[in-house]
């Protein structure tokens, strides 16, 4: 264990090594440079031992493939998990220097945009934690997704440039960059037989330079690997063009490849968007395989045991072309015969679908895609013959229009997630509603194919982050009462139920929310301005801003609510402040239409004296890990809101949950395994079920223009729209009131306003009620253990890809 004296010394030789200064002399952000060097020094240790051992064990690892990770901050994380926290705290603050203004010097690393990315690094922590052989595979975007700006109510975006200072956590491995193709002509030579060997001509050459981010296990001796890939390019300045004057064609060629790493989800509204979006899939799935292999064979494996050795995952459909890109290799250049390629690749892949919405179902254009990757193009095409003859013979489907559902390649596109589903051994949804949904609707057909594929893994979170690092002073109050068994074993939260009737156990426990809620309510001044109540009811609404998440019926129904106190001030109402948070893509109109009314709302309601500050409406700019580190422990109440049958899991409600909020929620992904841990007593739910959504979709019976004419209170909401009553323009958010009245409301905002706003009314009924408003927090947290994504990751390694645990998990 780490003293505190070897830290005092180690790090004061620390800034004198990197520096050449004194702890009085460095600053801010010498001192962070210097700590995180120091915690380097501490993990690089056990990160090599680490690879060490696994490669000498010969056990099966696991390589997850993902376009996003959200991985927040490492440096608090870190210092937690090697448990040097407390002692750099009390080091720092006896020295005058307060550990937030540390923290703070860290830019955040925009690698991921919501719940895909942070899914991809909780199952990367876990597996670290667990001591299971697991790295990742991701892309080293130097602009992030974007820096959301508001401007004057509407999103605007700047690119988020993180490594403005570098990245300290990271380690470039130039001597192990990777050559990736695009375009070019494929060769076909004969080799008898009528086989071919084919051979890739006129290509351009992309460089994939790795930079390796360790990712530590809780208190134990395992640091797992996140390799991100940086785009570079092959050739240099080109001097002819320089010498000539035309710079800006001397740099064409570099800027080009680095573009492939620059941004995450470039706009492919465009053709130059769409093409650059699937360079960047290829590039990910390219670099990441033949990093596979390489390795694998400097560890003198054979390739046909590859699915022994390695587990190959695909986090939704952007890395799907890892199946053919796999098959690539080893036929192309080390001579698999397809049959036997195949054998490999459906064994070492698996799949993971995140949604059921059809506009996320990725497909490509068959030109595009042949253009830019023609022997993928070439792969992709065979799998699809081959797969379409085996229906046919193997399966006895004979019906031309369920030939075509099920083939990879119809209309002129490339379905992802089809190839995704033929190439790989499994497929798990992520929550039992959406596996459900997977198999009996969405994709029966390929369910009645390959039944024995199909699997649910619901989503799990970090709760060593969510609760032991965000929210002390409840994790605080939870070792007293339980000791620290759920520290490292959640479902011993449980236990908490023994106080469910406790006085002292319950006012602590309101205590520790309100003192969240005073720390929420500073942040909320310093960033936006807005003075808001702490004893007023936290409501909080953060997640990607998208029409089936259902923003809108959140604001609709604080612009009904707005409209009921101008009527009446002195209606009596529990004073509510309404958090939302949240980026819309840059192409994505409506979403950012519903960003610019949540604002305009709020600017007219937090203004408006005669209401008394009984609402306030706040909106969070740039919602990232730390934003969410600071809203998710103050948060009373958690909307998840979703369309039923929308959201394939959720994982904010899960976090939420875990920190003792109450969800008001739609019966949608995981929120129904909440229900089922909590109970329905300390739940809140309203809105259609899946059995009556899918009965309207069938019918075409909804008439939201119908629902709208004979409801008073819709109307008069939903005509605040195009009133001017928030003081803009009538036609302001025109396009919003159209797509509830004109074009069908197809995600049921309408059909479910009713019944939310019942449930709105429940919320403030029961949060009367201290006593057992925080009896019910406290069952939340208490039900919350069995959403550990160590669990997530437990039933992926035993079900799925067949990994273990390489240590008794004691830790050091």
């Amino acid at each position: 264990m780490l003293t505190k004296d070897v830290f005092v010394t180690e790090y004061e030789k620390m800034l004198y090594s990197i520096f050449g200064d004194d702890f009085e002399e460095s600053t801010i952000q010498e001192k962070y440079t210097a700590l995180c060097a120091l915690v380097k020094i501490f993990s690089g240790k056990r990160w090599h031992a680490t690879r060490r051992k696994q490669e000498e064990s010969g056990e099966k690892a696991v390589y997850y493939f993902s376009m996003e990770f959200l991985t927040g901050k490492f440096l608090r994380k870190n210092l937690e998990y090697l448990d040097v926290y407390d002692i750099a705290e009390e080091y720092f603050e006896e020295r005058g220097v307060c550990m937030a203004d540390l923290l703070d010097a860290e830019h955040e690393p925009g690698l991921g945009n919501g719940g895909l990315g942070r899914l991809a690094v909780a199952f990367l922590d876990s597996l670290s934690s667990l001591a299971m052989p697991g790295h990742g595979y991701g892309i080293r975007y130097e602009k992030g997704l974007f820096q959301q700006v508001i401007d004057n109510g509407a999103q605007r975006e700047k690119p988020d440039s993180w490594l403005v200072e570098g990245n300290i956590w990271e380690r470039k491995m130039y001597q192990e960059k990777l050559e990736v193709r695009f375009g070019g002509r494929i060769l076909y030579i004969p080799k008898g037989g009528n086989k071919y060997t084919f051979k890739h001509v006129d290509y351009q050459t992309v460089y994939a330079v790795p930079y390796d981010i360790p990712v530590l296990g809780f208190r134990n001796d395992n640091v797992n690997t996140l390799r991100l890939w940086g785009a570079e390019s092959k050739d240099d300045l080109n001097l002819v063009e320089f010498g000539k004057g035309n710079v800006c064609g001397a740099f064409e060629q570099i800027n080009r490849v680095k573009s492939i790493s620059q941004v995450l989800y470039p706009d492919d509204t465009t053709y130059d968007g769409k093409r650059l979006r699937l360079q960047q899939e290829y590039f990910l799935v390219s670099s990441g395989i033949q990093d596979i292999l390489r390795n694998h064979l400097r560890l003198e494996r054979p390739l046909a045991k590859l699915p022994e050795y390695v587990a190959i995952h695909i986090n939704d459909t952007h890395p799907a072309m890892a199946v053919p890109e796999l098959m690539r290799i080893l036929m192309d250049e080390y001579n698999f015969e397809w049959e036997d390629a195949w054998r490999i690749t459906v064994k070492t892949c698996a799949f993971t679908n995140h949604t059921l919405l059809a506009e996320a179902m990725e497909t490509w254009d068959v030109g595009l895609y042949r253009e830019l990757l023609p022997r993928i193009w070439q792969i992709t095409e065979e799998i699809n013959h081959r797969f379409v003859h085996a229906l046919k013979s193997k399966y006895n489907v004979q019906d031309p229009a369920k030939l075509e559902k099920l083939s990879i390649i119809k209309n002129n596109a490339v379905h992802m997630v089809n190839i995704a589903i033929v190439g790989t051994h499994s497929i798990n949804g992520v929550a039992k509603l959406h596996s459900d949904l997977l198999k009996d609707k969405e994709l029966n057909h390929f369910y009645q194919i390959y039944p024995e594929r199909f699997n649910n893994k619901t989503n799990g979170i970090i709760h060593r982050h969510w609760l032991l690092s965000a929210n002390r002073g409840l994790t605080s109050l939870v070792r007293d009462l339980i000791g620290d068994d759920f520290m490292t074993n959640p479902r011993e939260l449980h236990k908490l139920r023994a106080y469910e009737d406790d006085p002292a156990v319950l006012e602590e426990i309101a205590k520790i929310k309100h003192r969240n809620k005073v720390t929420m309510a500073t942040y909320i001044h310093y960033t936006t301005g807005i003075t808001v109540n702490p004893y007023s009811i936290f409501d909080m609404q953060a997640k990607r801003i998208h029409e089936y998440k259902r923003q809108l019926l959140n604001i609709l129904h604080v612009m009904h609510l707005y409209k009921t106190l101008k009527a009446n001030p002195n209606m009596d109402i529990t004073p509510r402040t309404f958090v939302f948070a949240g980026k819309a893509a840059p192409g994505y109109y409506i979403a950012k239409e519903i960003i610019k009314l949540i604002n305009t709302v709020a600017k007219t309601v937090n203004n408006d004296l005669t209401i008394k500050e009984k609402i306030k409406v706040v909106f969070l700019k740039n919602y990232n890990v730390s934003v969410a580190t600071n809203m998710i422990p103050a948060a009373d109440v958690s909307q998840q809101i979703s369309t039923t049958t929308k959201e394939a899991s959720g994982t904010s409600n899960m976090k939420y949950m875990m920190n003792g909020a109450i969800t008001l929620a739609t019966l949608d992904g995981a929120n129904i395994e909440i229900r089922d841990e909590v109970g329905e007593e300390n739940i809140v739910l309203f809105g259609l079920k899946a059995d009556e959504i899918h009965e309207l979709y069938r019918t075409g019976s909804y008439d939201s223009a119908a629902l709208y004419n004979s409801d008073q209170v819709i109307r008069e909401t939903v005509n605040s729209l195009i009133s001017g009553e928030f003081h803009v323009s009538q036609e302001e958010f025109r396009a919003i009131y159209d797509t509830l009245v004109k074009y069908g409301d197809k995600f049921f905002v309408l059909k479910d306003f009713n019944d939310y706003k019942r449930a709105q009314a429940t919320i403030n009924d029961l949060y009367q009620d201290e006593k057992q408003w925080a009896a019910m927090s406290l069952r939340n947290t208490a039900a919350s253990g069995v959403f550990s994504s160590d669990y997530t990751i437990q039933r992926y390694a035993k079900e799925i890809w067949n990994i273990k645990s390489l240590t008794d998990g004691k830790g050091w």
